[in-house]
């Protein structure tokens, strides 16, 4: 890295960018046209190549049963550009998608403002600058030379003329030259279209090239200058009112064209100053300063808000010509486990902390963000719903019935636009890491820090007691059963192979009962009755007991088949409810033993080789030496209460 030549690598990108310079004249961009149509796209068909060209994966639900739990039968499509930034929100991404290939399309699209709402700290704001990034990132677009709206050169064809030139190019002309252009075609070239020069010009948000953006203005100061430009008063001396001398297109609009308008919260502005939106939507025109004509105008308009401001802004009537022209996708918090997992990873990543994280650290705040934003239902406890939404294939306790996800999602059609938010949850792992004295953290730290925090906010107190209550309560329960499932396996020898022999005699068992047939003893060759009590040891973990038992054996049976003829990889895993079984099954087994080893203030030989092996173990599944110390401490006082 010390020999690394720095100035070569500057120097290549300098050449490179050297190509992507141009200065020549109308006719020179017309030859450019005739071999390239493309280079005189319109804004929304540039932007949807540049999100579409790093390519999309179509998912097939049907052969994911993990997504089909989650989606149904639906398709779902992951756009490359989108995949290592967002989480959890195929769907908003997918109707954003939609949008810009209508409007590429030139559909109706292409004259509406695409509007993203949703709960703070969601993603809105980060899914614009993905898009005002990418814009960023694209090739250079021609522009006519000094062009304060930085328009297509092809404007500069007269209407009559062109019928004829967009037969041999093959591109439908739009759109009208500005004022400024229009004098300087008139005075300086004379009417002689062909000569005026033509250039290439780059987007960028600092220099307010291609992207606009528009914050909310205190009403009773509101200028519309900000929209589309001014008369420069230093001028009027010089030049009549009505000269495009005095005019200074410097506004959102007028920087946004052939780009991005981002208006930022939208919806607190008073509704007077969105009326350019109006006439930029719809007759893709915005108003001239002073007293000129409309100034055609070719970009996408973004919009965002919370919902508050759009339930209030919807519900005055008055306001229907706006609504009429907005095409709104919501960006709710993300409701999948795994998904948010990877929300607060990629963070953690971009951040310069280095600490060691112990497993289900980050899992136990997503869980806590994510019951939140779950609606209650009388149908399933908060955690068996959360686990239904990550994918998790839950049985009804006491029958083999599947809980339904998409009946719980009609039952709550707002889920995901209210709780906790991401922000939230990622300055409590901030502030537990900053408290860090060994350099690690761990769930519990995590959970305390969360709790302090709930404590702190300023809400509801019966929205604060069901923070807590999910915090000190459920959050706990569940960490502390995922711990004795750890330490039960870091304690077993052969966990993985002691669980398959209870899975593959389960199943043997399983499928003579319910085909009432007998089982063969591989060593004596003896015909054996099905083993009821071995069956009912394993389904009682789960709590299948009685006439539910042949349902839920039926249940496993035929789901085994139906792996078998699809060609799966059957293991102690492939069916939910009878790997939690097997699990409780093992755990139960080594219960005593485990609790003996873990809470020895003193250890005899044998109990200390076992204590050794098995902080090997959980060395191994990611714990450091100080956490792992921590956790078994906790572990000790915590699972095994005499």
């Amino acid at each position: 890295m010390g020999n690394f030549d720095f100035a070569s690598l500057i120097q290549t990108d300098r050449e490179s960018r050297k190509q992507q310079h141009f200065s020549g004249t109308l006719l020179d961009y017309l030859a450019i046209v005739k071999e390239n149509p493309k280079v005189a796209m319109l804004a929304h068909q540039r932007m949807y190549e540049l999100l579409s060209t790093p390519g999309a994966a179509t998912v097939k639900t049907e052969e994911n049963p993990r997504l089909k739990r989650i989606y149904g039968s639906d398709t779902l499509r992951r756009y490359k550009f989108f995949e290592n930034d967002f989480y959890g929100i195929d769907k908003s991404i997918m109707k954003i998608m939609r949008y810009f290939h209508s409007a590429a399309m030139k559909g109706e699209e292409a004259r509406q403002v695409l509007y993203l709402v949703g709960p703070v700290g969601a993603g809105k704001s980060s899914l614009m600058e993905a898009l005002k990034k990418a814009l960023e990132m694209s090739p250079p677009v021609y522009v006519i030379q000094d062009c304060p709206m930085r328009e297509d050169p092809l404007h500069l064809i007269p209407k009559h003329l062109r019928p004829e030139f967009e037969k041999i190019l093959g591109v439908k002309i739009e759109g009208d030259l500005c004022p400024v252009c229009r004098y300087r075609l008139k005075h300086e070239y004379h009417g002689e279209f062909e000569r005026f020069p033509v250039t290439v010009s780059e987007f960028s948000i600092r220099a307010r090239k291609g992207v606009g953006v528009v914050p909310p203005v205190d009403p009773n100061n509101q200028d519309t200058s900000v929209l589309s430009g001014s008369v420069d008063i230093s001028k009027m001396d010089m030049y009549p009112e009505d000269d495009p001398r005095v005019l200074a297109l410097n506004g959102a609009f007028n920087v946004g064209n052939r780009g991005i308008v981002e208006f930022i919260e939208v919806f607190k502005n008073d509704v007077e100053y969105l009326h350019t939106m109006i006439t930029a939507t719809q007759e893709k025109s915005i108003p001239s300063p002073g007293k000129g004509s409309m100034i055609y105008f070719d970009g996408i308009i973004l919009a965002h808000s919370n919902e508050a401001e759009w339930n209030k802004f919807k519900s005055d009537h008055t306001n229907e010509a706006i609504l009429d022209r907005i095409v709104k996708v919501e960006v709710p918090y993300c409701l999948e486990l795994d998904e948010e997992v990877k929300i607060y990873e990629k963070m953690l990543k971009n951040s310069s902390f280095n600490a060691h994280i112990a497993p289900h650290t980050i899992e136990v705040a997503s869980m806590f963000a994510i019951m939140t934003r779950l609606a209650p239902t009388a149908k399933v406890e908060p955690l068996t719903k959360l686990k239904i939404y990550n994918g998790e294939e839950i049985v009804e306790k006491g029958s083999t019935k599947k809980v339904d996800i998409m009946e719980l999602k009609e039952e709550a059609a707002r889920e995901g636009m209210s709780g906790i938010s991401t922000r939230f949850i990622m300055k409590a792992i901030d502030t537990t890491l900053s408290e860090s004295e060994h350099n690690c953290i761990n769930p519990i730290a995590v959970l305390d820090t969360l709790v302090k925090a709930v404590k702190e906010m300023v809400i509801a107190e019966d929205e604060k007691k069901r923070y807590l209550g999910l915090l000190q309560d459920t959050i706990k329960k569940e960490y502390n059963r995922l711990l004795e499932k750890e330490v039960t396996r870091a304690f077993i020898h052969g966990y993985q192979e002691q669980a398959e022999s209870l899975f593959n005699n389960y199943l043997d068992h399983s499928e003579a009962f319910v085909n009432a047939t007998k089982l063969k003893d591989l060593n004596t060759g003896e015909e054996l009755e099905p083993d009821v009590r071995f069956l009912q040891s394993i389904e009682e973990q789960i709590g299948i007991t009685g006439t539910a038992a042949l349902g839920f054996r039926q249940d496993v049976t035929s789901y085994m088949f139906s792996l078998l003829r699809t060609g799966a990889k059957i293991d102690y895993k492939s069916y939910e409810p009878l790997k939690e079984a097997i699990e409780k099954k093992l755990t139960a087994s080594v219960k005593e033993l485990s609790r003996v080893v873990t809470k020895a203030k003193v250890r005899d030989k044998e109990q200390d080789g076992k204590y050794n092996a098995m902080v090997e173990e959980m060395t191994r599944s990611g714990y450091c030496s100080h956490c792992c110390n921590v956790i078994l401490k906790y572990a000790a006082n915590n699972l095994w209460k005499d």
